[in-house]
């Protein structure tokens, strides 16, 4: 196959460079003697610690640190001497402290006053992780926009879209930065550290269900977009989003919601030791909560879906001592339900059934996942941090399909029930340190890890969701070690350089139960280094260049075999800014460039990976965050891009159900006597749904509401999805299909109809 990268060598360079060059920057300082100033953030009214608050010091602008979870700090790197520091978060007063930093500096304690959101505070300089695509946007979008579900975490991601098209416990499609990206192929997810995605899964690589999520528990969300950051390696072809749940709760809640379809959700989530109790340690600050979540709906469709998901949640993080920190957290979560499936457009046409009617309507399936969490976190002298985490998940999945109906069995049909049992675990431990370089500091962060997936999964026939024969049955292990070294260096007051290079290593194995020809083991390693630039030309206008090398994920059972590229080669590259117009408008724009060696297609209902051929993507993002009143705001996301197979013949070289304009945004109003209310909007572009564009996935434009009063002791809500009632194709496939009264097959458009209007109420105490 040709290689689609013609600048393989100087990457290839720069990759066995770049190591040699971080290593001469931490020799150069090793002897640098460095300062810390360590403080906590407090919220002023419930003492509560306050994660994600931005920490700077007057006259160095590119020394800045973020809260952790226990809403403390650290500013290291820093020669004796009087300092003004700046502390500031969305949603509150900044303050600014005068100080001085002696050999034996005293640790901080801040209390930051409510106050309310405005833009004008926002800055655009990039946060300590200088790699988070959109940080200031998605700061303002936690305080701004609703969330009611587990779906409307993942939107929050700007520029991504979601489709679910076989009952509302499986996970959602994702379409990003021009990707189809299945259920998560090419966008990596995390809560709190562990990964979502599940390498080698039954029904799609990177399968990611982020129903076990709890909304109400989320505190922060990082995104990254591209493989510019040595953090992530695998699925982060497009980007990456890190979802972090709340340390402690203001209050415990307790929440109903009902809505139409036979809509019920229940929610409770309880303070466990309240603001001075203590359960490990008698002084460091302590908290533990209680969160869990039931919902039931029979959704919109002719067949009840009859939806039942549980999640629990129950976390501890406590200040061990002055330098250790513990987080650990426990989960389950479990679902089953009933599901339409994809129906073609010619039986709608032909009458046999409506939009919202089944050509199998025994679809469905259930799933169920246990996690277990654990950080640690340290400080050492010479102003390092040591955090290491082990995570272990218990997954069931088990799901019944029918995408072709009677093709392959004209009498019984061809439904398939791919299902999977998993145990996950893995290790991840990182060492940041600051070193002094010429009055300046130098960041460095050094990781290292391993994740073990051992799944026992199957491929089956089924009729009615009895198992009639086997495909695929077998049992897959897969584990992978990785390491990244990341340096941040400021070559001015303006100019930032970030420097990484990260090492994975797979080894795949895939034991098939009866065919030995189906078995196999291989191994692979990839070097992926990373170069980005940042320049802060204004205190309003920073400019950022970035590029990466990265890889395309890939399922055990075809690599052990040899049937596809083990993993595929991708670069990317983009240029950009974060700056602010007027002191009210926040804009991140990017015009980027990804190209993949190979794109690799999971079948789900064959087992197998498909090659696709190397790819290119050209592409803009535009995110516009605007303060119209002191109480009205505005947000506009846009993004278009150009995606190609390359090599193909003109016409023949469209990627399929890659959407080429998407577009989020709307108004919303948030007054301080508690009124808020959103009226959103959502439009993707129609585009091929097959190679040659003879087959067309429909665009749609929705409007969506939300209002809702909030008191200190109660809060009322309204939602309404789909606000116009108009009729919209959610999940859309080209898929040869036959129906029961036909001779011969029929491809064409195969969808998912999208919700039609939907309202639901509901209703929160505090205490």
């Amino acid at each position: 196959m040709p290689s689609l990268l013609p600048t393989r060598r100087p990457f290839r360079g720069m990759g066995r460079a770049l190591p040699f060059f971080l290593l001469f920057l931490l020799a150069l300082s090793a002897r640098a003697q460095t300062l810390a100033l360590r403080g906590v953030v407090l919220d002023s009214a419930s003492h509560r610690p306050l994660p994600g608050v931005t920490v700077r010091l007057d006259g160095r602008p590119n020394d800045g640190a973020t809260t952790d979870a226990l809403g403390r700090f650290r500013l290291g790197g820093l020669p004796a001497g009087a300092y003004q520091l700046r502390i500031s978060a969305l949603g509150y007063r900044s303050q600014t402290t005068a100080l001085s930093v002696a050999a034996t500096p005293e640790p901080l304690t801040v209390a930051l006053v409510p106050t309310a959101l405005q833009l004008a505070e926002v800055t655009v300089a990039q946060p300590r992780d200088l790699n988070q695509s959109v940080a200031a946007i998605t700061s303002v979008d936690q305080q701004l926009r609703p969330v009611n579900s587990a779906q409307d975490l993942l939107r929050l991601v700007p520029g991504l879209f979601i489709a679910q098209h076989a009952g509302g416990g499986k996970a959602e499609q994702i379409f990003l930065r021009g990707f189809d990206v299945d259920h998560g192929t090419d966008f990596a997810v995390s809560i709190d550290g562990m990964p979502v995605n599940m390498v080698s899964h039954a029904h799609g690589q990177g399968y990611a269900d982020f129903h076990f999520v709890i909304p109400e528990t989320v505190e922060q969300l990082r995104v990254y977009k591209g493989p510019y950051s040595a953090r992530f390696g695998d699925f982060a072809t497009a980007g990456a989003g890190e979802f972090t749940t709340k340390t402690s709760l203001e209050q415990s809640q307790v929440k109903l919601e009902v809505g139409r379809y036979g809509t019920k959700r229940g929610l409770l989530m309880l303070d466990l030791l309240g603001q001075r109790g203590h359960l490990f340690s008698k002084k460091g600050q302590e908290s533990a909560y209680l969160a869990t979540e039931y919902y039931f709906t029979n959704a919109y469709f002719e067949q009840k879906q009859h939806l039942n998901r549980f999640n629990g949640l129950l976390k501890y993080t406590g200040q061990l001592s002055e330098r250790a920190t513990l987080a650990v957290s426990g989960w389950h979560f479990n679902s089953r339900w009933d599901a339409s499936g994809q129906i073609p457009e010619r039986a709608i046409q032909e009458g046999l059934i409506t939009r919202f009617g089944a050509i199998d309507p025994t679809e469905g399936g259930n799933t169920a996942r246990s996690n277990a969490n654990l950080q640690l976190t340290v400080d050492l002298p010479h102003d390092a941090v040591l955090t290491q985490q082990l995570y272990y998940s218990r997954y069931d999945f088990n799901l019944y399909s029918n995408f072709t109906f009677f093709l392959q069995n004209p009498t019984d049909g061809d439904q398939i029930r791919q299902n999977e049992a998993r145990h996950l675990a893995g290790y991840r431990g990182t060492y940041e340190r600051g070193f002094a370089v010429g009055g300046r500091t130098l960041r460095t962060t050094l990781g290292l890890g391993t994740r073990l997936d051992d799944v026992a999964l199957a491929l089956r026939r089924a009729v009615r969701r009895r198992v009639t024969d086997t495909l695929v049955s077998g049992r897959v292990r897969e584990q992978s070690y990785f390491s990244w070294l990341d340096a941040t260096l400021p070559l001015s007051d303006r100019l930032t350089l970030n420097a990484a290079a990260r090492l994975d290593y797979f080894r795949f194995r895939f034991r098939e139960d009866r065919f030995d020809s189906l078995s196999g083991r291989a191994a692979k390693a990839r070097v992926s280094p990373k170069l980005n630039l940042y320049y802060q030309l204004s205190p309003a206008v920073q400019l950022f260049a970035r590029s990466g090398l990265g890889f395309h994920s890939n399922d055990a059972r075809s690599v052990a075999v040899g049937a596809a590229g083990t993993l595929p080669r991708a670069i990317g590259y983009e240029i950009g800014s974060n700056f602010k117009p007027l002191p009210e408008l926040v804009i991140n724009a990017a015009v980027w460039a990804l190209h993949l060696q190979d794109e690799l297609v999971y079948v789900g209902d064959e087992a197998v990976v498909e090659s696709a051929g190397p790819t290119r993507r050209l592409g803009v993002d535009v995110a516009l965050r605007y303060q119209l009143s002191p109480s009205l705001f505005a947000d506009v996301d846009l993004n278009y891009n150009r995606g190609r197979a390359v090599g193909a013949p003109k016409g023949e070289n469209y990627i399929p159900l890659a959407p080429s304009f998407t577009s989020i945004g709307g108004l919303t109003l948030k007054r301080p006597n508690g009124l808020s209310a959103s009226l959103r909007y959502r439009h993707i572009d129609s585009r091929p749904a097959n190679e040659d564009n003879s087959v067309r996935a429909r665009g749609y434009f929705l409007l969506d509401a939300v209002a809702s009063y909030t008191h200190r002791r109660y809060q009322l809500g309204l939602t309404v999805e789909n606000l116009l009632d108009v009729d919209w194709n959610e999940a859309q496939f080209d898929t040869e299909s036959r129906l029961p009264n036909e001779a011969e097959p029929v491809s064409e458009l195969h969808f998912t109809p999208g919700t039609p209007f939907f309202a639901k109420l509901n209703a929160s105490l505090f205490f």
